[in-house]
């Protein structure tokens, strides 16, 4: 960003709306995108947009300050509180306004904000909780790599976990890049969800669930699903489906997730002989402070050090590389600490592209 933008807390938050919509028009909801530049417009002319952001606009651009206020509003319209904008949100049942620039829907958008100011703003103070389910195919062609070298069971751990649900990835049907991974009858399907050289599905063998997060959302309840939809883009029936799907798994398939920070899930963790212990993370490392990043990685390398033949450990991450658009699934394994780039994704998971 240059001076002239930063200028002023406005100004550079405006911005920040301006970089959000153009990558919700890249990532597939032209909706969101007209309403992030006209939530922009208001807030530069002082309308609800900034009455809602007030004493947040220091926020930093990576916070997703847009994402938490479209958060708030899309629970409003879930809940049925906000019918006229539900009218424009397929995940309402409605249709994507088809004017230019989304302009009906940020009309009926602006008096949810007039009308829901203080409900609002409460979503202002936390990240946004996706829990995006597309990156578990990630994740689930990691494990079939490190099965594939060593068959043991594996014991998933998972640091800024959310609700967990990609805890539960292994039941997932996956296909697509000539393989097909998992039950038909799986409530997440990923079809062509795998391009390029996939990996030989595989038998894969979870043994343990363990997620961390600092506020874990409860994906069983009521409010947690509402909650984790909330943060789903309204015109993304598929990320949607996959969410509800994954909240079925959650109901019938446990884990244990604790209240805690990265860290702290890092340094409770063990391993344990005749095992993979993976440790896994996805889009969660930008939130991080550099202290918190810089204890995360002394973490690893510790657990790292431990690793035998027998009680091995691995490292799975699914991570924006800042200045860049690339998104690299990267592996790294003990003992011998051998890392291996398997491919890349897009942000929310899907299509992974493998490389190897």
């Amino acid at each position: 960003m240059d001076r002239a933008v930063a200028q002023t807390p406005v100004e550079g938050t405006a911005h920040w709306f301006e970089l959000q919509a153009v990558a919700c028009e890249a990532f597939g909801s032209p909706l969101y995108a007209g309403l992030l530049n006209h939530a922009a417009r208001d807030l530069r002319d002082g309308g609800p947009v900034a009455g809602v952001l007030e004493g947040h606009l220091d926020a930093p651009g990576p916070g997703a300050l847009s994402l938490r206020m479209l958060g708030g509003v899309h629970a409003l319209v879930l809940a049925g509180r906000a019918p006229e904008l539900a009218s424009f949100y397929p995940s309402a049942g409605g249709h994507a306004d088809p004017g230019p620039g989304a302009a009906l829907a940020w009309q009926a958008l602006r008096q949810v904000l007039i009308e829901h100011a203080d409900e609002v703003r409460t979503w202002l103070d936390h990240p946004p909780q996706t829990n995006e389910v597309g990156r578990g195919a990630a994740l689930v062609g990691a494990l079939c790599h490190l099965v594939s070298q060593a068959s043991y069971p594996i014991r998933l751990v998972e640091i800024g976990a959310s609700a967990g649900l990609n805890l539960r990835a292994d039941k997932f049907r996956i296909t697509g890049g000539g393989t097909a991974y998992g039950e038909p009858s799986s409530p997440v399907r990923m079809i062509d969800g795998w391009l390029g050289q996939a990996p030989a599905a595989a038998g894969i063998q979870v043994v343990s669930r363990v997620g961390g997060d600092l506020a874990p959302v409860d994906p069983v309840s009521e409010s947690g699903r509402r909650k984790l939809l909330a943060y789903v883009w309204p015109d993304q029936l598929e990320r949607l489906a996959r969410l509800r799907g994954a909240c079925q798994l959650a109901a019938e398939i446990g884990a244990e997730m604790r209240t805690e920070s990265a860290s702290e899930t890092i340094s409770r963790t063990t391993l344990e002989p005749g095992t993979w212990t993976v440790l896994w993370h996805s889009i969660m490392r930008h939130y991080l402070s550099r202290e918190q990043r810089e204890a995360v990685d002394a973490g690893i390398e510790a657990l790292g050090a431990q690793a035998t033949n027998s009680a091995r450990f691995a490292h799975v991450s699914l991570e924006l590389i800042r200045g860049t658009t690339d998104t690299p699934i990267e592996l790294v394994t003990w003992p011998g600490r051998v890392t291996r780039r398997l491919g890349t994704a897009p942000p929310h998971g899907l299509p992974v592209t493998w490389s190897s």
